[in-house]
């Protein structure tokens, strides 16, 4: 199974939140290939960085490629012209959000997520399967 994460449930992971043991099992399922756009990514490495610094922003994106996470780089025109129609239609979803939706979709996969305020409202449309860890 094709499981996209987007930054709040790869942040409560690894500061050990609330939900952060549904992500951990979702690792180490062997059925699981898990992913993350580099968008995303950006949104975690920024969020260490602005609160522990440089090194700990290094370290947490280490922690997950090393546990198998795969980092996605899809910026082709098609890719992006689907972040920008969904970020167009989905007006409260943030744009790094919109890029896990389309991610997600891509990959015939389903977004991880903690984030309610913003994923809601993707569920109820059912534009991609959602797991919320908390």
């Amino acid at each position: 199974m094709n499981v996209i994460f987007d930054a709040c449930a790869l942040i409560a992971f690894l500061r050990h939140e609330q939900g952060a043991e549904v992500v951990r099992q979702i690792f180490r399922d062997n059925q699981n290939i898990c992913y993350a756009h580099a968008i995303n990514l950006c949104e975690v490495f920024y969020d260490f960085r602005r609160q522990s610094g440089e090194y700990a922003a290094q370290q947490a994106i280490q922690q997950l490629l090393s546990i198998g996470l795969i980092a996605h780089n899809d910026m082709d025109n098609h890719f992006w012209q689907q972040v920008g129609r969904y970020k167009a239609e989905l007006r409260r979803v943030s744009l790094a959000d919109c890029f896990c939706i389309t991610l997600a979709q891509r990959l015939d996969g389903f977004v991880v997520t903690a984030d309610h305020h913003e994923f809601d409202a993707v569920a109820e449309k059912s534009i991609v399967p959602i797991k919320f860890i908390r």
